[in-house]
């Protein structure tokens, strides 16, 4: 018998694969599912003054690749916000419009959908 921890989707799961018998039957697996591992704090900080009025979006679903601005920072209309990778590309999410960054809602290597809130502006 071996021992594997397997994660899909997000699930983690111990799975105990036992060899087949010498008939040439095929192994047989089972799959016992497992607590996800805690989550590791957010290294990007928020404002205190708590989100702003202006949502930053993914345009699609991928993995925080790269945070480009911070909390407090001006952007102008187009300045790239985050970086999202997504089936090997590095896609900018950029500022919808001018302002001041207010929060950044993700941290690197956290996985988004598409139409999540990355960030917030004032």
């Amino acid at each position: 018998m071996k021992n594997y921890t397997i994660t899909v989707n997000g699930n983690v799961y111990d799975v105990v694969v036992e060899e087949g018998a010498s008939t040439g039957a095929a192994p047989a697996a089972k799959a016992a599912p497992k607590a996800a591992p805690k989550a590791a704090p957010k290294a990007a900080p928020k404002a205190a003054g708590g989100a702003g009025s202006i949502k930053v979006e993914a345009g699609a679903a991928g993995k925080v690749f790269k945070i480009e601005a911070s909390v407090g920072q001006s952007v102008k209309k187009g300045d790239p916000v985050v970086v999202v990778e997504a089936m090997k590309m590095e896609i900018p999410v950029v500022a919808p419009e001018d302002g001041t960054v207010a929060s950044i809602d993700v941290a690197v290597g956290d996985a988004v959908e598409a139409g999540a809130v990355l960030a917030t502006l004032n």
